[in-house]
């Protein structure tokens, strides 16, 4: 046997779930390498494997056994190990012992600090195969899942009842116990078309089940095969596929073997709003719409197949038999939907509980629109429409559309306000209030859809934290980290001049039930700077740039970008590093003084004092304008030429002088200059 050989590692069950069989696959690859690796054995690389009735990894070239070693243990000093007689010790006795050896077989070891008793253990590797099977059964029980189900009379548990394993390295069975099955070297292939066993081996595993059990088990590879078979059929009936990212990963996690069929339905349909077609065909369906070039949607649709069957045209029949009445019952809804205006429809937001010390979503709606007028007043922006869309933002919530398809919220009560004849503006806002949905999405593109998007998504922040109902760990219902992050980026990527903490202020006296306003406040500022510190790393700055600007607390956010894109670029002169050591000095000379600076600059004597003095004053004449203009970038530079001063200054004055008086004085000086950067950025955060 070579020194290194394939290991492979199947799992068939009943059909796991496909919103997690990724996960799942990825999770067992992991732990399994992890294992590998805390045991001292190597390996070159590994493929996951996954479908719908397998997990399976396999590990390339590794090793038949773990490396020989040689672990060194040192005991007593030599004077401490023998007696003037040269007799052992009770310490060298006992050394002895626990290596399990005598006096005589131990070594010594020296240094240049001395001498002392040593031994050396010799530890053979284990071989593979027999450290493997208890790697295996420790990688399954480390699995993400959450609810584990038990079958039969066994107590063995696992997402899915289990029905055979496979467990090989090269060519060899490792004969071993996997959640109650007995390993070997026999899969099964597909569930219809190669039910039978199939005989496999590590290095022609993919290739045997896909030969001869119609099984493609990369999971990779299934979803490239989707993926090309949907485009492949678009393009024969002129269009192409509408292909998101989590339907195709649902797809290949459905199928082993997937056969694209393409499908069609009455034309009448397509005057509905293409997302509600869309959402039907993806949700209800798992199919792929199918657009034309110029982005209509086309009157056809893209399902999977999990069988090669010789009647393609009865599976595409039955499908086009079940779309039919889902598309059907879509345009009943539009229809019914659009018999009551919105308008009408807020009464029946008083019925439904938003959270029950915050009260019901007619009472939620109200606040927002008062909050978002107070935003629109702050921005001198007409509140009108930003009231008349808050008024609205919520009742599409009771529409018979969103009552069947909850990711249609907003997106409906944009059509439906335009079918009412409400302004463009107002119906936009409705659909961007929920804006940013996700990660790396657009913010609300106006002015009106901002402002709601903001004032809604605070309304919930500062409600949740006063209902005391703040986000643990990973516990986080009313996704308020993302509602703190949509609030930060809305603002500070449509570069709004917000105050967030009035806004704050604002949310929070709305609210009637008894909590300690104050505690909340700094609580929702607290969560929300955390967020603001996140989103400000993953722009590239540090935390020490982000640490200087926090310390003078700007209360705009867009503001506190500003200063950080000037932070970033003024550490970058070649005066920022002594500046930022000496307002370091600086801070610590004001704080350990006992003396306060005097409440004017008195009479300086030093040259080197003086001429700091007058350079602080002309650098706070001219960074006045800058500051008003929010020029942070120019008013550090110009700062920044104070360097010279300044470290003519500490280089010739000494600060804490006897001459309290003076003393005192120069005190003044310091805290000026310390002012003059405080104004923009602690900049002696700035680490070297």
């Amino acid at each position: 046997m070579s020194n290194t050989q394939h290991l492979l590692f199947e799992l068939g069950c009943e059909e796991l779930p496909p919103a997690s069989l990724r996960r799942l696959s990825e999770a067992l690859a992991t732990n399994i390498q992890q294992g590998l690796q805390d045991a001292d054995l190597n390996f070159s690389s590994s493929i996951s494997y996954a479908t719908p009735r397998r997990l399976a990894v396999l590990i390339k070239d590794l090793a038949s056994a773990q490396a020989d070693k040689s672990i060194e243990k040192r005991g007593p000093a030599i004077q401490a190990a023998f007696n003037d007689a040269g007799e052992a010790t009770k310490a060298c006795q006992g050394f002895a012992k626990s290596c399990g050896t005598t006096v005589d077989q131990l070594g010594r070891l020296k240094t240049d600090k001395g001498e002392w008793l040593a031994f050396t253990q010799h530890i053979p590797g284990q071989a593979s195969v027999d450290l493997i099977p208890d790697i295996i059964r420790k990688s399954i029980q480390q699995l993400p899942i959450a609810k584990r189900m038990r079958w039969g009379s066994s107590n063995i548990e696992f997402v899915r009842p289990v029905h055979w394993a496979v467990l090989m390295y090269g060519d060899a069975v490792i004969s071993a116990d996997i959640l109650g099955l007995n390993t070997g070297n026999t899969s099964y292939g597909h569930r219809f078309h190669a039910p039978s066993g199939i005989e496999v081996t590590p290095e022609h595993y993919e290739t045997r089940l896909l030969e001869s059990g119609k099984v493609i088990p990369d999971f990779n590879k299934r979803m490239q095969i989707i993926e090309a078979a949907a485009n492949s059929a678009a393009a024969a009936v002129q269009g192409i596929a509408y292909i998101e990212a989590d339907l195709l990963t649902e797809i290949a996690a459905l199928n082993e073997f997937p056969v694209p069929i393409t499908g069609r339905f009455d034309k009448r349909y397509l005057a509905l709003p293409a997302e509600v077609l869309i959402t039907t065909m993806q949700v209800n369906q798992k199919y792929f719409p199918i657009k034309s070039a110029t982005g209509e949607l086309l009157p056809y649709f893209i399902t999977f197949s999990n069988i090669d069957s010789s009647n393609p045209a009865a599976i595409r029949e039955g499908n086009e038999r079940v779309i039919m009445p889902r598309l059907a019952d879509a345009e009943f809804f539009w229809n019914q939907d659009r018999k009551q205006r919105l308008e009408q429809r807020t009464e029946q937001l008083g019925n439904i509980i938003f959270q029950k010390k915050l009260g019901s979503l007619a009472d939620k709606s109200t606040r927002v629109a008062k909050l978002a007028e107070f935003i629109a007043d702050s921005l001198q922006i007409d509140s009108n429409l930003v009231s008349r869309a808050a008024k609205l933002a919520k009742t599409d919530l009771v529409t018979n559309m969103v009552e069947e398809f909850a990711s249609l919220q907003g997106l409906m009560g944009r059509y439906y306000a335009l079918a009412d004849g409400e302004p463009p503006e107002v119906a936009q806002a409705i659909e961007e209030q929920y804006f940013p949905k996700q990660s790396g999405s657009p913010t609300a593109s106006g002015s009106t859809g901002q402002i709601l998007a903001i004032a809604e998504k605070l309304d919930t922040l500062t409600g949740i934290f006063s209902a005391g109902m703040i986000p643990t760990g990973d516990k986080d219902p009313y996704a308020l980290r993302r509602a703190a992050l949509g609030i930060l980026r809305t603002i500070i990527e449509n570069k709004l001049d917000i105050n967030l903490l009035t806004c704050i202020d604002f949310a929070l006296q709305q609210f009637t039930h008894d909590f300690e306003q104050e505690k909340v406040r700094t609580l929702v500022i607290q969560f929300i700077y955390e967020r603001l510190k996140g989103y400000s790393l993953e722009q590239g700055y540090t935390t020490d740039e982000f640490d200087a600007v926090l310390a003078v607390r700007p209360a705009k956010p867009y503001d506190f970008q500003r200063r950080l894109q000037a932070v970033q670029n003024f550490r970058r002169r070649p005066e920022a590093e002594s500046l930022a050591a000496a307002n370091k000095r600086i801070g610590n000379i004001l704080k350990k003084s006992e003396n306060a600076p005097a409440d004017t600059i008195g009479q300086l004597i030093e040259p080197a004092e003086i001429a700091l003095l007058a350079s602080a004053e002309q650098a706070a004449t001219d960074v006045s304008p800058l500051l008003a203009s929010k020029d942070y970038q120019a008013a550090l530079n110009r700062l920044a030429e104070l360097r010279s001063d300044v470290d003519a200054f500490f280089d010739h004055v000494m600060v804490m002088c006897d001459d309290l008086a003076l003393r005192a004085h120069r005190l003044a000086l310091l805290n000026k200059l310390a002012k003059l950067f405080l104004q923009i950025a602690d900049i002696s955060k700035l680490q070297g």
